[in-house]
């Protein structure tokens, strides 16, 4: 069972990389609203690749949210300011994909990447550390 937590928790990982190359794409293409969206969805499959290690998961985005804050940056394993970074990408994504006339600028999506790069970043690190103790 132990492999197969891993290579699930691998292949959310990639799916993250994915992607936050898809919202650069769509970035570039000037689709500012998608690539909040896929931005933020690099995110939530990087906090997901993370509770796969220990058989977590959740069928909501918030409880996604809250079972990460709760067993890895409550506990250390993230700092603390990571939680704010999730919560304002997952309330920009949200305003994006659901509020009528909310128009994504420039600048947000620009924010939003940066958020995603940032978060894979750390979540690169830590799974790297758990395969090296295991």
């Amino acid at each position: 069972m132990e492999g197969s937590m891993t290579e699930l928790s691998k292949y959310r990982f990639e799916t993250a990389k994915s992607d936050l190359n898809t919202a650069k794409l769509l970035y570039e293409l000037k689709e500012f609203r998608s690539s909040v969206n896929r931005s933020y969805y690099a995110i939530f499959h990087a906090m997901r690749s993370v509770l796969a290690l220990d058989g977590l998961d959740s069928s909501k985005h918030s409880g996604i949210i809250a079972i990460f804050n709760q067993n890895y940056v409550r506990m250390g394993s993230f700092e603390s300011g990571i939680s704010k970074v999730i919560a304002s990408a997952y309330r920009l994504r949200e305003r994006a994909d659901y509020q009528d006339f909310y128009i994504v600028t420039e600048q947000e999506a620009s924010e939003q990447i940066e958020k995603a790069e940032t978060i894979i970043g750390m979540v690169e690190k830590y799974l790297a550390s758990r395969q090296e103790k295991e």
